[in-house]
């Protein structure tokens, strides 16, 4: 009876479970490295982003928005999480189908920072890193009238930040969560004003020369495993604190790409090609 009883200690059960889910996870975090080869895979240096190449870490090429897209041109990758206008202005990619980094509503990490009304703005320095979110506040602004001088960001310096500024990703972040005397525009929050869907800020760009049907099914599998496991990215994670990271992944981002997504990247191409961002492609999703 003692040994029955030792074992059925709900400590020790609640051990046992602990012990095999981390067998568990690293067996697939196993299956899942060295998987990729021979494709060039690339990802954004973002917070936001680790849930997508959950166990694909080591193979995955770190870059900017911006430089995922040059490299993509120049054939240096086969498939990169890149900004959404870059399939959208570039009828060379695929988009794979289920997977994203979207919002609907306060995004956090994509914002105008202003010192003054925005109606006022007559320029604006963005993100040299930003794509589609520079396309997002031209549009966003374009719908009230407003159509400033959009100029490059020189320095994340806070003490030196213009008093217009587009702001994106962990500096954005960055920038919230210190002193500051601006007031924040959330772009995700103005996109559901204005058109009460998601708003799509990067996707999975497959290029169309390559057989990527293996690969389409790893990233997959990589976002899987990304939201089964979640709560471990969130706790282990360094980056801010442990509420900010919560709040910030399980609430204010979402990863997948379904039917609303669609309609507002649909949406999105409306009003790019209103606007004067042209030529917009029509995304073909695949997979």
């Amino acid at each position: 009876m003692e040994l029955s009883g030792r074992f059925d200690d709900p400590d020790e059960i609640a051990r046992r479970f602990a012990r095999e889910q981390r067998g568990v996870l690293r067996k697939r975090e196993e299956e899942l490295s060295e998987s990729l080869a021979p494709f060039r895979v690339g990802s954004v240096p973002y917070l936001n982003a680790v849930p997508l190449t959950r166990g694909l870490e080591n193979e995955i090429v770190l870059a900017t928005p911006s430089k995922l897209a040059e490299m993509l041109r120049r054939d240096e990758l086969d498939a990169a999480l890149v900004s959404v206008t870059e399939v959208l202005f570039t009828d060379r990619y695929d988009i794979l189908d289920s997977v994203a980094v979207a919002s609907l509503g306060e995004v956090k990490s994509v914002f105008l920072a202003h010192r003054g009304p925005i109606e006022e703005a007559k320029e604006i320095f963005c993100d040299p890193a930003s794509l589609t979110s520079v396309n997002l506040l031209r549009v966003l602004l374009g719908e009230q009238g407003v159509r400033p001088e959009f100029k490059a960001l020189a320095s994340y310096d806070h003490s030196t930040l213009p008093d217009y500024t587009l702001l994106i990703g962990d500096p954005a972040i960055d920038f919230l969560r210190a002193d500051h005397d601006h007031e924040i525009w959330d772009l995700g929050t103005a996109w559901l004003e204005l058109t009460k869907l998601p708003f799509v800020y990067a996707v999975w760009a497959l290029r169309r020369e390559i057989d990527y049907k293996r690969l389409a099914r790893q990233l997959r599998d990589a976002k899987e495993f990304g939201i089964e496991t979640l709560d471990y990215i969130i706790g282990s994670r360094t980056e801010y604190d442990l509420d900010f990271r919560k709040d910030y992944l399980s609430w204010h981002i979402h990863y997948h790409l379904g039917f609303d997504e669609k309609r507002g990247l649909a949406r999105f191409a409306e009003l790019l090609t209103k606007h004067g961002s042209g030529p917009v492609f029509e995304p073909k999703y695949v997979s």
